[in-house]
This record gives structure tokens, C-alpha cells and sequence, in this order.
């Protein structure tokens, strides 16, 4: 198996590993000077409290890869995520409105162990779907 084809099955074992909410995984996937670019997260530890809060306020919450592509020590995937938020979410009491993002996500893997990771996506139509924020009638017209 070539090192982008290993890279590519870490990234989905984290994936699928979030979706069944088995986070222990994570210890073992996780760099000890791990780095989450777009949180300014670091180790498993960070990455299991921001997952745990995320899932408290979207107990259905559920990642897809829709593309997955590695070079080297890269990997880069593509995802929908849905989820209904039923929970408080950083503040936010429960709206129950099902939400759905797409984004991509950015990982750096050195020996078998995810040292970085970034999150590409689109946060202000996420809040708009919440119920948080609404478009003015000029923004309305910009972006239909």
C-alpha cells in the first residue's frame, strides 16, 4: 500500500471513528504536538473536547467524504456534514433545525500520526441555517 493510500485510510479512521463517537481513537491517531489551524486546537485532548461540545449540541451530527486526495504527507478531502441541533451548542440553546455544511478539510501525517489539520467552510451560511443570522434585503440580492 503506498504512503498516500495509508494517509487517506488514517483520515477515514478518524472519520468513522467521530461518526460512531468512538473518540478514544483519536489517542491513537493523534500527534502528541498535534495543531488544528482553524480551532487552535492542540493534542487529542483538544480535539476530543471541541468533538464532545460539537456532538452535545448535534447529537446526529454525521461527516461524509465526498472527495479524498493525498500526496506525500498531505491529504486533503472534501465533506458534507448534517446535523439537527437538539443541544446547546457554544451558548446557543437548542433551535432543532437540521443543518447541513460543506467544507474541506486539510491534514499534514508524519509516521502513521495526524501532526495537523485545518477546516475550510462556509460558518456564516451554517449560522444563517441556525437561525442566528439573516440576510438584509441588499445581501439577499448579492447572494441569492
Amino acid at each position: 500500500m503506498s504512503l498516500e493510500d495509508k494517509n487517506k485510510a488514517i483520515i477515514r479512521r478518524w472519520i468513522e471513528a467521530c461518526n460512531r463517537r468512538n473518540l478514544s481513537v483519536l489517542d491513537e491517531l493523534v500527534a502528541p504536538d498535534f495543531f488544528h489551524h482553524t480551532w487552535q486546537l492542540r493534542g487529542s485532548a483538544g480535539m476530543k473536547q471541541f468533538y464532545t461540545m460539537t456532538f452535545k449540541g448535534f447529537p446526529d451530527l454525521h461527516e461524509t467524504i465526498e472527495d479524498i486526495i493525498a500526496e506525500r504527507d498531505r491529504v486533503w478531502h472534501r465533506f458534507k456534514t448534517t446535523g439537527t441541533h437538539t443541544g446547546e451548542f457554544r451558548g446557543l440553546a437548542p433551535t432543532n433545525k437540521r443543518v447541513t455544511w460543506t467544507g474541506v478539510n486539510f491534514w499534514r501525517i508524519v509516521e502513521g500520526k495526524v501532526i495537523e489539520k485545518g477546516s475550510l467552510y462556509d460558518m456564516l451560511d451554517t449560522l444563517k441555517q441556525l437561525g442566528i443570522i439573516e440576510y438584509t434585503e441588499k445581501a439577499k440580492e448579492f447572494l441569492p
